[in-house]
């Protein structure tokens, strides 16, 4: 179900600006709407999670994937002309909202379909399914389009239809029962029937909203995942533009030059998720996280020499095979570090920092691409990924150890 939901979404968010294009709008029109759809992302995340953590969630779930399926659907139909600017635009970001909405929502699922010793496994899972999506989906897409211009979107409806339609068919509960401390019953002032209103109903929302930051600020292996995600997020996004800054000067071919890059990095990063389970379970998750840790600054450093697209290929094709590694044991130890009722809340702090931190990179590679070389972001992204190196060796394993001593001590993940 992942893998078909991201693989329709990866379809139709590579065609959207070349459908923006071919109707004669600028890049900077494009541009403008993936900036949006992210810093909405921020801030509507966290705000979702709250009634995700309260007992919505797979009301949330699914109907946010049969809205996104609407929405997809009635651009494709729109498609079949030659639709206004304002149609594109409104239909596309309702979609992008819905994407949001259910991706906060299904943050918080995995804990209640996977028992804690277990968590690495079904993490490994959902990355396989993200990889499978980001190698088949631009393809996809790309084919699709050529045939007609509705078929992505077409593509995306369906994918987004059945997302709906397996959250319905998973028998197993995804929702938290409502703990007594978030009940509206229980707030100050609030009567038996319809809880707090007025000034006690704000106050309310706004400590349900912010439960999820003190969550994360507290917790020593929350934090730690926190500075890794947001970190290598925004390093990895830095390196993706820097080759896209790189290889488009080359000029003629410069196309085919990054689809080859993309090709050979998604690759790789099938077959990290495909191992990192099996190495989880033989090297244990602190090792490998710390040995992952350490081996990244190798082929990000490399690109300093890299001049043309097979060198930057191989590079990428080394980081991301690791990436999925650190991910798979960040995702369980988070899971597993996160109190049930707060998962969603959690995770979305989480997400909407690291989404902060990858919104600044496109800008920053072009300015030290302009005032330095193209070298410049690269030893960057090689300072930043060894100093992450450094925390992980420092921090990472006592941490880890002392969760897993948590976790057998009590016999329970979450509490």
């Amino acid at each position: 179900m992942n893998a078909v939901d991201g693989l329709g979404s990866q379809a139709s968010g590579l065609v959207l600006p070349l459908l923006l294009l071919e109707l004669g709008h600028s890049p900077g029109t494009a541009g403008s709407l993936a900036t949006a759809t992210a810093l909405s992302g921020v801030v509507l995340g966290p705000i979702v999670a709250v009634p995700a953590d309260r007992g919505r969630r797979r009301r949330l779930m699914t109907g946010s994937a049969a809205l996104a399926a609407l929405c997809t659907g009635v651009l494709a139909l729109t498609c079949l002309g030659r639709p206004a600017l304002w149609v594109v635009l409104a239909l596309a970001l309702a979609e992008r909202l819905c994407a949001v909405v259910h991706e906060a929502a299904s943050r918080g699922a995995l804990v209640h379909l996977a028992p804690a010793d277990e968590l690495p496994r079904a993490a490994a899972g959902m990355q396989v399914g993200d990889q499978i999506a980001l190698v088949a989906g631009p393809v996809l897409g790309g084919v699709l389009f050529q045939l007609a211009r509705p078929l992505p979107f077409l593509a995306d409806a369906l994918s987004y239809a059945a997302a709906a339609l397996g959250v319905r068919s998973i028998r197993t509960p995804l929702d938290t029962p409502l703990p007594e401390r978030d009940s509206p019953a229980r707030a100050p002032g609030a009567s038996a029937d319809r809880g707090p209103r007025g000034r006690e109903a704000w106050t309310a929302w706004k400590a349900a909203v912010t439960a999820g930051v003190v969550t994360v600020g507290r917790s020593p292996v929350l934090r730690l995942v926190l500075i890794w995600t947001s970190t290598a997020g925004g390093t990895l996004t830095l390196l993706f533009y820097t080759a896209l800054f790189r290889l488009g000067s080359e000029g003629h071919g410069h196309g085919a030059a990054v689809g080859g890059v993309l090709a050979a990095s998604g690759a790789a990063g099938l077959l990290g998720a495909l191992i990192a389970a099996p190495a989880v379970r033989r090297v244990g998750a602190g090792r490998l996280l710390t040995l992952s840790a350490w081996l990244l600054p190798v082929p990000c450093g490399s690109l300093v020499w890299a001049d043309d697209a097979i060198g930057w290929g191989v590079a990428f094709a080394g980081i991301s095979l690791l990436v999925p590694l650190v991910t798979v044991v960040l995702s369980s130890v988070a899971i597993a570090s996160t109190p049930v009722d707060l998962q969603s809340r959690a995770a979305g702090v989480v997400g909407s920092v690291s989404a902060l931190a990858a919104a600044g990179a496109p800008a920053l590679a072009a300015l030290m691409v302009t005032v330095g070389t193209l070298r410049t972001p690269v030893l960057l992204c090689t300072v930043l990924f060894g100093a992450l190196a450094v925390y992980t060796q420092v921090r990472a394993p006592g941490l880890l150890r002392s969760r897993a001593g948590s976790a057998a001590g009590t016999g329970d993940g979450h509490e």
